[in-house]
This record gives C-alpha cells, structure tokens and sequence, in this order.
C-alpha cells in the first residue's frame, strides 16, 4: 500500500512539473531562421498564471507575459539584422535556450511535387549540385506529412543547416532560390517546406473557405480518390500550414496546380481564395509568388492550359507575383528536371519585386486587346524587345466570334506590340494565345521570358 502511494504521489509529481514547464512549438528550435527587421511573434505553452520572459543575444531588451487560464502565451519581439549565430532564452518554471539562430528572410515554400520535388529524385546537374551545396547561412525546415481534421497548434520538423545529406532532400526549387537570393543579398535564408506530391489546391485552403462558396463545394466533389495524397478540402491547411500562422515570414512561395486539371474550370477561384484566405490566417498581405505549371500531355483537353490561365489571372491580387516556365519544361514529363532555372526567376522576382532591385525578372503578359479595322492589337507588360523565338516561327494565336469557334491568325511584332490579322472574321470578340496544354511560347521579351497563355475579351 505504501509502494502504491509512493507512486501516485511521483506520478502526479511528475505530471505537474510537465505542464509547468515552458514548451515551445517545434518551429523554435536550435539553427532557426527568424525574420529579419521584423516585430516576430513567439508563443508556447507554460503554467497559467506564470511568468514567462524572454530575452535575446541580438536585443538588451526584455520581455515578459503571462499564460492564459489555457497556459497559452504569444508576445511580439523585435528583430534587427545582427550577423552571426544568436540566442533566444526563455524562462518560467524551467529555461529554454534556443542556440545557432540567424536573423535573415524567411520564406514559406509550399505546394505540391513540382516544389517538393528533390535533388536526390532527379533534377539536371543534380550531383554537381549537392556536392556543392554546403552554406551554414541557408537552414532547412521540413514539415512532416501529415493531415488532421481540424487546425493544430504545432506540427513535426525541424530546423537544419544546408550541406550535401540535407540539401540533396529538400525543394530544389527552394534550394536554388535560396541560394540566389542569399548571394545576392548577403543575408541568410531560412526556408520552411511544407508541401506533398499529388495533392490539389483545396487540401491546402481552409475547409471553412471552401464550404461558404457553393461553386468551390462543388469544385471539391470533383476530385478524384488517389494514391498520392488527400483530397479533403483543408486537411493539409491544418495539420500543415495553420500551426504556422503566427510565424513570421518575409513570404510565400508556391508551385502547384497539375493535381487541379481535373476541375481546372474552378481554380482561378479556388486558388485566388487560397491566397486570400492565407492571408486572414497570417493577419498580413504576405507576398505570394507562383510557379506556373509546365506544358504537359494532359489527357483532358485544355486542362492544362486552363490551369496556366487561371494562374495568370491569379495576379489581379496586389502583392502577387508568377513564375513562367512554359520554356523550360518537358512535355512528356510531369515533373521538369530544370528546378535550378525556376529557382533563379522565382530569386530574380522576389529581388525585383519585394526588394525593388533593377532587375529585369518579370514574363510579357498580356494587357489588352483592341480592335482597329482590320487588324487587332495586342498590349503586352514587360514587353521590352518583344520578339519571336527564331526557331519557331509559327503562329499561336487564334481568334474567334461570339460562337468562339477559335481560328488560327498570321501575326506580326512591330515597337512592343503584337498586331493579328483579322482575317474573313468580321466581328471577333476574342483572342487566345498557345492554348493547347503541351504548347511551347514562342515569344520572349529582352530577359528571355516567355510570354504566359492566355484568353482574352477583344474591347
């Protein structure tokens, strides 16, 4: 009887000091990256009622706050862009501290195989690639796989330096993002993974952003079951993204939309809502910038191209940016082994368009269409020295009526601008451009960027 009582009183002994003593989310750990130049939130669990306080190696000052009856706490603590390796102390019942810490640019990598995918699964150089890849000023987080019913408060993974056995299985995309942007910068790069091959759009929104819009429930019922991953709308948003949406980040990047060709209709909505939705959750207009998928042998006529176009149109968001990589994919390959080339334009936007550098990084998109006689103009942004690949020559645009049965149009370039001939069609309403889901752009722009597909209304 005595053993017995020795052994509850241990038991609840020990059950106390547990949740008195201060716990972290895994996101804070030894070799993070947090966000540089920034008020970052931290948070955790202790004892209600309890002081916690925080200090750090970058900053004299110091912080404190007090759990709620639930033993939640969250303050809010500065950042500057001290070099060097930093610590972050935090102290109630028991002290926490967090070793190896860079203050650098934070990025949120997401989306589905296209990101995820490795250099150890196979990309162009790849080896050449890894054995040269050590950077201590570049850290890895991989969010495990993993999916929930309802959003969670933390999630599995863990924070790493970049050398050849971590980079080699991590976003080769992100990798070669990074490493750009820390060399053009100067500055680390931390870079959190939370993406899985195979899965649409709506496992990544959150399930209620989808039930209160009709046409996206509806656009949901159209997924298939499938081998590679879920389908249920907001059941990686929650075991994936939202236990990191008081975490700092400089941004987002995002490279999905192949596992959405079979409801491609629906997905400038559904992906424009994922954004936004993001962007409640964050309590910030995060940047997001995207890959646009690659031209593929979609079974599905025009899926592809259907999805290609509704990423365009995805850039009616302020703070939004795309990646075109219609020029270096594989049509036969769903997965394009030049993540290296993605990597760069994805590092050249962020440079150009968050930290406003001179460099040209953005594709010719289309602007306008407008009707004069008998010819049709084209307007194009970012259409200095717009030109045709000279080894392609052939027409991709079609125009069409109010019937919009399309029809193919000579075409010639003359100061930035794109003149179709109208043809035998009297009134046309519409054009479009490399609308077919394996077809290559041929017109670049002064950087060598492809002009995106597209359909527009002829005004």
């Amino acid at each position: 009887m005595k053993i017995n009582l020795i052994i509850v009183v241990a038991t609840v002994m020990q059950i106390s000091q547990m949740y008195s003593n201060v716990v972290l989310p895994a996101i804070f750990a030894d070799n993070m990256v947090l966000q540089r130049n920034a008020d970052v939130a931290i948070w955790g669990w202790a004892k209600p009622g309890e002081t916690v306080k925080i200090s750090s190696s970058w900053d004299v000052a110091e912080y404190s706050v007090i759990p709620n009856n639930r033993g939640f706490w969250k303050i809010t603590i500065s950042t500057n862009e001290k070099k060097g390796s930093q610590e972050l102390v935090i102290e109630g019942y028991n002290k926490i501290t967090l070793k190896n810490i860079l203050l650098g640019e934070v990025w949120l990598i997401s989306g589905q195989s296209n990101m995820e995918w490795s250099a150890a699964a196979g990309i162009e150089n790849g080896e050449q690639a890894i054995q040269n890849s050590k950077n201590d000023s570049i850290r890895f987080f991989t969010v495990n796989h993993k999916t929930a019913r309802f959003p969670q408060d933390d999630l599995n993974g863990s924070w790493v330096g970049c050398k050849p056995e971590t980079m080699k299985n991590f976003s080769a995309v992100a990798y070669f993002f990074a490493q750009k942007l820390n060399k053009e910068l100067q500055v680390p790069v931390g870079l959190i993974g939370s993406t899985w091959g195979g899965t649409p759009a709506e496992t990544w929104a959150p399930k209620q952003a989808i039930e209160r819009d009709s046409i996206l429930v509806k656009a949901a019922g159209l997924l298939p079951e499938t081998e590679w991953g879920p389908k249920e709308p907001g059941s990686i948003y929650n075991a994936m993204i939202h236990p990191l949406m008081n975490f700092k980040i400089a941004g987002v990047l995002w490279y999905q939309g192949e596992s959405n060709t079979v409801n491609s209709q629906y997905y400038e909505k559904m992906f424009t809502t994922l954004i936004e939705s993001w962007r409640v959750q964050f309590n910030e207009i995060i940047p997001f910038y995207f890959a646009q998928i690659a031209p593929y042998k979609y079974e599905t006529e025009f899926s592809g191209v259907q999805i290609r176009d509704a990423q365009r149109r995805a850039l009616r968001l302020a703070k939004t940016g795309m990646v075109v990589t219609s020029d270096i994919g594989n049509i036969n390959d769903i997965h394009p082994k030049n993540k290296k080339e993605v990597g760069i334009r994805f590092a050249n936007l962020v440079m150009a368009d968050k930290f406003k550098k001179e460099i040209k990084a953005y594709p010719p998109l289309i602007q306008k269409a407008t009707s004069d006689k008998n010819k049709i103009i084209l307007n194009f942004s970012n259409a200095e020295l717009l030109h045709i690949d000279k080894n392609n020559k052939a027409s991709q645009f079609e125009i069409a009526g109010a019937d919009k049965n399309f029809q193919p149009v000579d075409f010639k370039i003359k100061d930035n601008q794109i003149f179709l001939k109208k043809g035998k069609l009297e009134h046309p309403l519409f054009v479009r451009y490399s609308w077919a889901n394996s077809s290559v752009p041929n017109i670049f722009n002064a950087r060598g960027l492809p002009t995106s597909s597209f359909t527009i209304k002829i005004e």
